[in-house]
């Protein structure tokens, strides 16, 4: 077979950034050209690992820098909120950020037929919650790429997506579903009028994009799914059990105190960064435990001056290096982080802030992998027992080595590279 041109189009984010990245490494291993259509922003990310990489205008024309500060200009401008329950959200951050998504959709439209007449793929993947008509009337198959909770793509039995609740509160399910909707009315009809301009079918309340008619990948592995009403079953779709890039080693620094303890990495990914009060916080306690720290700082590492000998921060860490030296993983439950610390067996304490954190916080909890800490309601006599849980519990341990074992035997990248080799192949199948 010839060699095909892959385009992957993910969300303006790091998370499903670097998720596309650990598919098309595998992709390009195959033979295939791989590109990136990206958030102007994103485009030198890609460009770092190897990819070609064109942009898209996904908002008002703007400076390069202002462009790229733009989520976490957002983020920090919502900090105010994230001490709030996923319910108390609604009407702010979740409003405003899908506000900014249909925009983003909207601009789009307008230049992503240039960019794809340009390049001229064979197949598209997207890793996003909105629709891009473009895409869906391009003439090429197109994959969708969940790598946010599996509950991205509902149904009447599991909680719904950005909720937190628990699996069996089916009263808290409703009463999310019905004030998401009530707040989110007005921008749903404005995003109809889009897709009906753009020659698509009006979506019910609530619902800004479908799945793929030919596949789509989730990244959710068999040992935290959901129990859906309505199971989404092979060949359209398929569980990817995790989806681990590849990153440069890591060598874990010497620690002027505790050097020979077990190893805390703490990271709220490069926008959750921001909330440097809690990082600070985090820190001062950790401080007086007989551990080693690690700690993700992002962007803010000049605001900490003062540090404890048994903490380390930096900007940045190769992450999928790292997790797998590490004894304990504190994070925020953006989805890499949860399934990698899944894939590699490490106990988790999330203390999430907005989005897919909240439910990947309590699906880590209801299935025995870690636990969920309220990021602002928290005491150190907590955070201690959940980090010797975590770390001392032959019972968490077990299970998280099962997990581990699962995920590692079924190579999410190079399973994900499959089925589009697989798909680019055949002649194309279209299952709805």
């Amino acid at each position: 077979m010839q060699p095909s041109k892959i385009a992957f189009f993910p969300e303006a984010a790091y998370g499903p950034a670097l998720n596309s990245i650990g598919i098309a490494q595998a992709v390009a291993q195959l033979g295939h050209k791989v590109v990136f259509l990206s958030d102007p922003g994103f485009v030198a990310l890609y460009q770092e690992y190897g990819f070609e990489a064109h942009p898209v205008n996904l908002s008002a024309p703007m400076a390069a820098e202002e462009m790229a500060k733009f989520w976490e200009s957002f983020i920090n401008g919502h900090i105010p909120n994230f001490s709030k329950s996923p319910f108390d959200q609604i009407d702010n951050y979740v409003k405003d950020c899908w506000a900014a998504i249909v925009d983003s959709a909207k601009f789009a439209q307008e230049d992503l037929p240039r960019v794809l007449d340009k390049i001229r793929p064979d197949l598209i993947c997207v890793d996003n919650v909105i629709l891009f008509p473009a895409i869906k009337q391009y003439g090429t198959p197109w994959v969708r790429i969940i790598s946010c909770s599996e509950n991205e793509i509902e149904d009447p039995a599991i909680p719904p997506h950005l909720s937190g609740c628990a699996m069996q509160d089916s009263a808290a399910h409703a009463r999310f579903r019905a004030r998401f909707n009530e707040v989110i009315r007005p921008l749903h009809d404005d995003f109809n009028a889009f897709l009906a301009s753009a020659g698509e079918a009006p979506y019910p309340l609530g619902q800004f994009f479908e799945t793929s008619p030919y596949l789509n990948l989730l990244l959710y592995p068999e040992p935290v799914k959901f129990k859906r009403a309505h199971p989404l079953l092979s060949p359209q779709f398929e569980y990817l059990e995790g989806c681990v890039r590849q990153e440069k080693p890591y060598v874990v620094p010497h620690f002027s105190a505790h050097n020979e303890a077990p190893l805390i990495y703490v990271s709220f990914g490069s926008l959750g960064a921001g909330d440097v009060a809690l990082l600070k916080r985090l820190i001062a306690a950790l401080a007086t435990m007989p551990y080693r720290v690690l700690v993700n700082v992002g962007a803010y590492k000049d605001q900490y001056t003062e540090l404890p000998p048994n903490v380390i921060v930096d900007s940045w860490f190769p992450q999928p290096s790292v997790i797998p030296l590490v004894d304990l993983v504190i994070h925020h439950g953006g989805n890499n982080s949860f399934t990698e610390c899944l894939f590699f067996g490490k106990p988790a304490i999330i203390m999430p802030f907005v989005w897919d954190g909240h439910d990947n916080a309590t699906r880590v909890e209801e299935t025995g992998h870690g636990f969920k800490l309220n990021r602002h309601d928290w005491t150190e006599t907590a955070l201690i027992s959940q980090m010797e849980m975590c770390l001392y519990s032959p019972v968490i341990q077990t299970k998280l080595a099962a997990t581990s074992r699962h995920m590692q035997a079924q190579n999410g990248p190079a399973k994900a590279a499959r089925l589009l080799d697989e798909l680019l192949s055949k002649e194309y199948i279209c299952y709805v």
